[in-house]
């Protein structure tokens, strides 16, 4: 073992008569810990609500959206989307048809997005027709649309769970859709109403979706909507989330002019930007706690160089270099600052493994979008954490080693 090191060890092993040394290094130790332990949670939760929103949102909607300019409807689409399906990086694209209605059940009522599919083409590109939790999906594959005659039965409609307990509904009772596109008459534009049946009911755990987002079949739609034979967006299912940008404008230019895409990188950036930002303030301010266990150490150090001072000056007189002197403070607070953090990443990934695992930290859907807390620790995180961990402690070593580096053995050692 180095000399130093030895020395440093032999320090932090307080007497009785160093007591309140002892103390105070023990609370450096436990603040650090406190400090690494908190930065490693707040990331992991920071981490998770990213991770969570962008897997639910691509789980939700589609990588790249091709619509018209004047969203004016996509008519004769069956060629179109078949030549959009064989383009580089489209893995999957399905038609989609999106009109703002007004669904009433009684005095209860609710607006959502209803949005026309064709199952078997929407589960490429969609996981929500997967989440349902009640009832099925099987009756929106396409068929003869049941909306020319009021004898026949009331057409299937699938809507989120938030949605469906605001209108007081369960799989099985009728609904009220009521479209502001309707039919234009002598007293005016009439909207145009029809009854569901809810034939399922999904759970995304997404606020947006679950409150407002409902299915139906195609033909369905474009009778609802008095629009034959027209979809509104084609929606794509593209290999590399990353490239969704540059993949778009592929897209734009093989659908041909008069066509416009978006993509949830676009559709999104406010949220993931704010997540980023989010990101950076919570690791300024949860590091606060860090720097107060740094200063911590320095009141230490310095205690222990003020208890010290006699030992040092004999040891100096036996030949030790001032360099040797400096070392050994600095391993104190290094050792210190390995304590603290290695306590702290144990106990912060610890609690991040129990909070992902077993969700005991619920929030409001309404507020937060998602119904429980989610923690995704990174090993990146921590490297982060404990580099920025040891080298604050250590820069709080600077002074109390400079000072007994200086210490002058005659000076310390004439009253003795």
């Amino acid at each position: 073992m180095r000399f130093e090191l030895y020395i440093a060890i032999r320090y932090l092993r307080a007497k009785r008569r160093q007591a309140v040394v002892g103390l105070v290094t023990l609370i450096s130790v436990a603040g650090v810990a406190a400090g690494v332990a908190a930065l490693v949670v707040a990331l992991a939760i920071t981490n998770g609500m990213q991770r969570d929103f962008q897997d639910r949102l691509l789980g939700s909607t589609s990588h790249v959206t091709l619509m018209r300019v004047k969203n004016d409807g996509i008519h004769n689409w069956e060629p179109l989307l078949e030549r959009m399906r064989h383009l580089p990086h489209v893995m999957a694209a399905a038609p989609g048809m999106y009109e703002q209605v007004m669904i009433s059940n009684g005095p209860r009522a609710g607006f959502a997005l209803l949005k026309a599919i064709i199952p078997a083409q929407e589960r490429t590109v969609s996981d929500l027709l997967g989440m349902i939790t009640t009832g099925s999906a099987a009756d929106l594959a396409p068929g003869e649309s049941s909306l020319d005659s009021a004898d026949a039965a009331l057409p299937p409609l699938v809507i989120g769970n938030e949605l469906a307990e605001t209108l007081g509904v369960s799989v099985g009772d009728s609904v009220m859709a009521t479209s502001p596109q309707g039919e234009l008459t002598p007293l005016g534009v009439i909207p145009s109403y029809r009854k569901f049946r809810v034939a399922g009911i999904f759970h995304s755990g997404f606020y947006q979706y679950d409150s407002a987002t409902g299915f139906l079949r195609l033909s369905d739609a474009q009778k609802l909507f008095s629009e034959p034979d027209v979809i509104t967006v084609i929606n794509f299912k593209i290999d590399d989330l990353d490239q969704a940008e540059a993949v778009g404008r592929e897209i734009e230019q093989a659908a041909g002019k008069g066509f416009q895409t978006s993509n949830w990188m676009d559709e999104n950036r406010e949220l993931f930007t704010a997540l980023a930002l989010e990101k950076t303030v919570t690791f300024i301010i949860i590091g606060l706690i860090v720097l107060v266990a740094a200063l911590n150490i320095l009141i230490a150090l310095t205690m222990m160089v003020m208890e010290k001072t006699r030992d040092i000056a004999v040891l100096m007189s036996f030949g030790v270099l001032p360099g040797q002197v400096r070392r050994i403070f600095l391993m104190q607070g290094l050792l210190i600052s390995l304590l603290g953090t290695a306590a702290g990443l144990v106990m912060g990934y610890v609690a991040s493994w129990a909070g992902g695992h077993y969700h005991f930290i619920h929030l409001s859907a309404a507020v937060y979008n998602i119904d429980t807390l989610p923690f995704a620790p990174s090993w990146r995180d921590g490297v982060l954490v404990a580099l920025v961990s040891i080298g604050v402690s250590l820069l709080a070593t600077v002074y109390p080693s400079s000072t007994a580096a200086a210490i002058l053995p005659a000076e310390a050692l004439r009253y003795e």
